[in-house]
């Protein structure tokens, strides 16, 4: 299968605040803190045995690490996200010359997504002959939530849209911020909230909560199949690398909106010194959730 990376929904987090470049934010995500996650992408793949017989869906596939780890275990993958430069990034992933064999395209939306415009705009084979696509077997959102207000909602709408795409019994893996007092970075988040205007942010920092996922997974009509948790420790080469990953997750936007670049920069990087190290790397121990829930 062609791996085919579409854009989809707007970012829960709003859009990119004025003057942040929206290029170098992609880089900074691409190159310093998606490998954060590599140890859940890891676990999952590795629990759920995926491989050739493995169609998957990323939904908010970011810079495609994730599917390029699935693709490398023979997976036919899927990408949607709602960010062009990370989107062009997983191009770059996924081309002849990264993955063998594969390809990608992208298909922007010119609305900016919503209601069921992933199902529109998904690009599946053997649909312009007419003919119904396979179902995918898994789904994926690595993106986690529970320390956003308003971060499950989100979540709850995007796969409203993207499940009718899902085989029955099909697997579908949501992730989440563990336990606060297990994830160091949690003190770091709470600048955001310290920093942001809650009358016109989208939405601040709160700690995750023990049931997140699983709510999301009812609401949604989903069927929790197992969990688990996974140590990602955030490792930085310095404090001015660790403040460009965090702030490319878009956790701070609503705080960058509210104040200035400036004032978060130097408020974040004060919040990390008690986990910088002697030789001037910065270290902080995570603990992330993940749900499978299974598809009726």
């Amino acid at each position: 299968m062609t791996p085919t990376l579409v854009r989809e929904h707007l970012s829960h987090a709003g859009p990119v605040p004025p003057g942040v470049n929206p290029c170098a934010r992609a880089r900074d995500w691409s190159e310093i803190q998606e490998r954060m996650l590599v140890p859940l992408y890891e676990a999952v793949h590795e629990r759920l045995d995926v491989g050739p017989a493995t169609r998957l869906l990323g939904l908010r596939c970011g810079s495609g690490l994730a599917l390029l780890m699935a693709s490398s275990r023979g997976a036919a993958v899927t990408g949607v996200d709602s960010c062009r430069e990370l989107l062009a990034l997983a191009r770059e992933r996924l081309a002849p010359d990264a993955a063998p064999g594969t390809r990608a395209r992208t298909r922007p939306d010119p609305g900016g997504g919503g209601g069921t415009r992933l199902v529109e705009d998904l690009d599946l084979p053997g649909e312009a002959a007419g003919a119904r696509a396979p179902a995918y077997t898994l789904m994926t959102v690595f993106e986690p939530i529970g320390c956003l207000a308003g971060d499950s909602e989100w979540l709850g709408g995007l796969l409203a849209d993207a499940l009718p795409l899902a085989a029955h019994g099909g697997a579908v893996v949501l992730a989440g911020w563990g336990p606060p007092e297990r994830c160091a970075t949690s003190s770091v988040l709470r600048v955001a909230t310290k920093l942001a205007d809650p009358l016109r942010s989208p939405g601040s920092w709160r700690p995750a909560r023990r049931d997140d996922l699983e709510e999301v997974a009812q609401r949604a009509g989903l069927r929790p199949d197992g969990s688990g948790r996974v140590a990602c420790p955030f490792g930085y080469a310095d404090v001015d690398s660790a403040v460009r990953g965090l702030l490319s997750t878009g956790l701070f936007d609503a705080a960058i909106a509210a104040t200035d670049g400036k004032q978060v920069d130097k408020e974040l990087a004060e919040a990390l010194h008690p986990y910088r190290r002697a030789d001037g790397t910065v270290w902080m121990p995570n603990v992330f959730r993940y749900l499978i829930a299974r598809v009726p």
